[in-house]
């Protein structure tokens, strides 16, 4: 190692960086085929709302102007559509920025975070960087009979120490695709002790079934230590402009704010976000479309097979029976990028995420050739 690089913070220094789902330019240049398609980055296959592109193209001639580092437009928007005041909303660049964000302001090497197994990658990435402890809890086991692979509140409640500063929960979770009730959420949140921090990743969160979706408003009200973290990325299908925000006290999003970068979030990205939250006909189409990819993937695995999680968000993991890899490769050669999850701990499966129906059924059709 150079010596310069044994100057790098140590928890720096071990990071494993993140790792994107396949390009399908890259996949296509590597092995010299045409028409491949990505269900890799749980992405929209409806892509974006016209209103949204239409808002883009409408302000890409001023970018030679810095955007309003406030985003005031779309801060008052997000702050009606919630029902809260315009202090409680903090702007990222993508929902992964607020995780950063919360990371460099509330944990420090004395400090730790919690969260639980098979829990989207990017927390034990913020925690390690700033030189946090992780303390991992135990998930619900593979033979639940409920919510196999899920987090396990009770097991992430005992985790906690007076070290920990911050909870990191996701509803649904990325890659399992599981969820809470809203009782035993509620009975969580109400024992965890109020200078704690918990983060309630909601990226997934416009995919849940209304009977799922914890109440924003009540929970913000009752919980001052709670932070909702949500995308564009998702249902809104504005990953390539990366635009994300959280909801907190306005205390809280004070912190927030003042670690921030000044213009972390960028013109047509405003623009476009604030045109897609008025577009719901795309949100319910998209959702709508999910919820029948969902049941054809269900539907094909049992004929299959294959073990899958239940999921509620626009992906789903499914046990191949072996090694995953080698089906992911092989998959590659059939012009089909999935997503493998050895990272996680979960070598056997492949996380899929949901296209529309011919998309679906080109990997169902790949994936039983592989197999």
């Amino acid at each position: 190692m150079n010596n310069f690089l044994k100057n790098a913070v140590p928890g720096v220094q071990q990071i494993s960086p993140y790792e994107p789902g396949k390009p399908v330019e890259e996949l296509e240049r590597e092995l010299g085929i045409t028409n491949a398609i990505k269900l890799a980055s749980n992405e929209n296959p409806l892509g974006p709302s016209v209103k949204a592109v239409e808002a883009a193209r409408a302000v890409i001639g001023d970018v030679n102007y810095y955007p309003d580092g406030a985003g005031h437009k779309l801060s008052v928007a997000l702050a009606d559509k919630h029902g809260v005041d315009r202090a409680c909303i903090t702007l990222g660049n993508g929902s992964n920025d607020i995780l950063e964000l919360i990371g460099r302001a509330f944990l420090a090497p004395c400090n730790s975070a919690v969260y639980s197994e098979y829990s989207f990658a990017v927390y034990p990435l913020v925690v390690q960087a700033v030189g946090a402890e992780a303390r991992v809890a135990k998930a619900f086991p593979s033979d639940h009979d409920v919510m196999p692979y899920g987090h396990d509140l009770n097991a992430i409640y005992d985790s906690i120490t007076n070290t920990t500063r911050v909870v990191f929960l996701a509803n649904p979770n990325n890659p399992t695709g599981t969820w809470f009730e809203l009782e035993e959420l509620d009975l969580f949140l109400s024992k965890v002790d109020e200078d704690v921090l918990i983060v309630l990743d909601e990226a997934y969160f416009e995919y849940m079934p209304d009977h799922l979706k914890p109440d924003t408003n009540v929970l913000l009200n009752q919980y001052k230590n709670l932070i909702i973290t949500r995308t564009f990325s998702k249902i809104y299908g504005l990953a390539g402009l990366r635009i994300g925000y959280s909801i907190s006290h306005p205390d809280v999003a004070d912190i927030l704010n003042r670690v921030r970068q000044p213009f972390n979030t960028n013109m047509p990205a405003q623009a476009a976000a604030l045109a897609a939250i008025e577009d719901q006909n795309h949100v319910e189409n998209s959702a709508s479309l999910n919820m029948l990819g969902l049941k054809q993937y269900n539907a094909a695995f049992k004929s299959m097979g294959l073990k899958y999680i239940p999921s509620i968000a626009n992906f789903i993991a499914v046990n191949v029976n072996k090694d995953a890899m080698p089906v992911y490769d092989a998959l590659l050669r059939e012009g089909v990028i999935v997503r493998p999850v050895a990272s996680y701990k979960m070598p056997r499966f492949l996380r899929i995420t949901v296209g529309n129906q011919q998309q679906n059924d080109r990997v169902l059709t790949a994936l039983k050739k592989v197999l």
